[in-house]
């Protein structure tokens, strides 16, 4: 049985960076990136547990296996993470209103597991959890993460907007909570 839990313990912590690990691009074949989607940011431990200790990740466990996971970030990390800060400068001039958002900072299922439903339970579980306090989840993603993309599109994340950074192409996608 699989079950939803926000994160708890430093080795939930290290199994959630043993599986991005798993599916960052440089660890994968052109063919998998392809039909299988991929993480793009490299998260440390010390970086996770500050995350964490703000707002504890998402977490689906099989036994006591993390088997997907969704990373729970506040805007108060912008300028932590080099990589989002474009990210997070579109989101400002893109709500036309301001939204009380957490930012889903990445979401990952393990390849036995995929297509079993657990990537909508997991943003099922994090909406339960954080609809308190805030309103919206707000996620970017590569735009050749097809897979990303529609498995997004599936579940209700509508597009806010695209741009480019870095010579690549970005799509930040939002869900009402």
């Amino acid at each position: 049985m699989i079950h939803y839990k926000a994160t708890s313990t430093n080795g939930e912590l290290k199994q959630v960076l043993a599986l991005q690990a798993n599916n960052l691009p440089q660890n994968l074949t052109s063919a998998e990136k392809e039909t299988q989607g991929f993480v793009t940011v490299h998260h440390t431990l010390e970086m996770l547990q500050k995350m964490h200790d703000l707002h504890p990740h998402i977490i689906a466990k099989h036994r006591e296996k993390v088997i997907g996971y969704a990373l729970s970030m506040s805007k108060t990390f912008r300028d932590e993470i080099p990589v989002l800060v474009p990210m997070f400068n579109q989101i400002d001039k893109a709500l036309k209103k301001e939204k009380n958002y957490i930012l889903m900072g990445q979401v990952c299922i393990d390849k036995m597991y995929r297509g079993k439903g657990i990537f909508r339970s997991l943003y099922d579980k994090m909406s339960s959890v954080f609809s308190d306090s805030y309103d919206a989840i707000i996620t970017e993603i590569d735009a050749t993460n097809t897979r990303s993309l529609n498995a997004h599109k599936a579940i209700g994340f509508k597009e806010l907007i695209t741009y480019q950074s870095n010579n690549q192409d970005w799509v930040i996608v939002f869900m009402d909570i």
